[in-house]
């Protein structure tokens, strides 16, 4: 793509922009927050649902890992869409194939069609992804950046949420009853999306395949872009790993924590994402490599804290805790600054530029979930924790070559 064909969709997505309705931006955030948090109520859940569909514990992390990696493919091949059809017959779409996906996880006896389901989940669920532009696009220039920074706050809470809202509900319901009542809470969110959502249609001119085409050019000759999605695929993969193996720890004869109990835990756990904005705030007066590394020890150190005290113990459920606030932070942390960095790039490709970012740490994710698995099967927690130290631990040493 060409800088004057960047230019001239920008302009065309933006014409026509007036104030939008006050209810507009909570509705848009409410949104982000509902179906970002489709990507995360496997997590807490691997064990029941492994054991239900009668998975081995090597290959339970599939559950999560294939998710992720639908997600993944829609970051790269979906959203870059929202640049060339009509976004809110786009937003729909992808929630509609949500609820389909999601009734199909809710009805599964089998776990290949679970499996399918949970991949149809993640790639459905990058209707996220067309949203927080789309929130963009509606705002006035002035209150752009306010719009978008609310939008997003949705989708952290989502995020947030997740975990511990699916681990109470299986554990008074079934497992389940989390996927068929989101499934439910899709179809009355594209009922009030189809009603209160303004069109917004695209400036024509942009190809499909050049766009993809220009992705993987920006991908070739950033290397802010690859070193800031490196950095991230390390924590966000031993931040799924801890997610999808805590339960199982938790769950096991260390601590026979019931689902409840797990999703307290899960709860008091995403405090630390809550301060992680002050992140962006010190990147903004200049300390980004100062907190990257900070973040990048935070998240390699949590995993040792959490091999503090003997198994079951107090202190030990104490340490977990503790590592699983930090660990949070620094994931948390380390996402705004890298956002920072790669939309400082190019305000012509700040999209392709975040869907690269996303897809890339997305794809440390899921291979996160998958190792995380098969370690806590074969090792249990200390091998799964001393994987969780060495990843951020690696990415440290890394970022100490870059000179920039």
């Amino acid at each position: 793509m060409t800088p004057a064909t960047a230019q001239r969709t920008d302009q065309g997505a933006t014409e026509g922009t007036t104030q939008p309705a006050a209810w507009i931006t909570p509705l848009l955030a409410a949104a982000c927050g509902m179906i970002v948090a489709n990507l995360y109520y496997a997590q807490p859940l691997v064990g029941p649902i492994a054991r239900a569909l009668q998975l081995s514990p090597e290959i339970a992390g599939l559950i999560v890992t294939l998710t992720q990696m639908g997600y993944c493919a829609g970051l790269v091949l979906l959203v870059p869409l929202g640049d060339i059809v009509e976004n809110r017959k786009l937003i729909l779409t992808l929630i509609a194939g949500c609820a389909v996906a999601l009734t199909a996880a809710a009805l599964a006896s089998h776990a290949s069609v679970f499996l399918i389901a949970g991949c149809a989940i993640g790639l459905c669920s990058v209707a996220v992804q067309v949203l927080v532009p789309f929130a963009a696009h509606l705002a006035p220039d002035h209150a752009r950046g306010r719009a978008v920074g609310n939008v997003t706050s949705g989708l952290l809470m989502g995020i947030m949420l997740a975990r511990p809202v699916s681990s109470l509900v299986s554990g008074l319901f079934g497992w389940h009853t989390i996927f068929a009542a989101s499934a439910v809470a899709m179809v009355l969110l594209a009922v009030v999306l189809a009603r209160k959502l303004p069109r917004r249609q695209p400036a024509p001119g942009v190809n499909y395949v050049q766009m993809i085409g220009s992705m993987g050019h920006l991908l070739r000759t950033q290397p802010v872009l690859r070193r800031r999605a490196l950095y991230q695929a390390s924590l966000f993969g031993v931040f799924s790993m801890f997610w999808t193996t805590a339960p199982l720890y938790l769950a096991g004869p260390a601590f026979h924590m019931s689902q409840t109990g797990i999703a307290i835990f899960a709860l008091v756990g995403v405090s630390g994402a809550i301060v992680a904005p002050m992140a962006g705030r010190y990147a903004d007066r200049g300390h980004s490599r100062q907190m990257t590394a900070i973040a990048l020890a935070i998240g390699a150190g949590s995993f040792l804290l959490s091999r503090a005290g003997t198994e079951g113990s107090l202190l030990s459920l104490l340490a977990l805790t503790a590592a699983a606030i930090l660990l949070d932070f620094g994931v948390s942390a380390n996402l705004v600054i890298g956002q920072r960095a790669i939309f400082a790039l190019s305000a012509e490709h700040r999209s392709r530029l975040n869907g690269l970012y996303m897809a890339i740490f997305f794809v440390g994710g899921a291979i996160g979930s998958s190792v995380g698995a098969w370690a806590f099967a074969r090792g249990g927690w200390p091998l799964a924790s001393w994987i969780g130290f060495a990843l951020p631990a690696l990415a440290l040493l890394y970022f100490r070559t870059d000179r920039t």
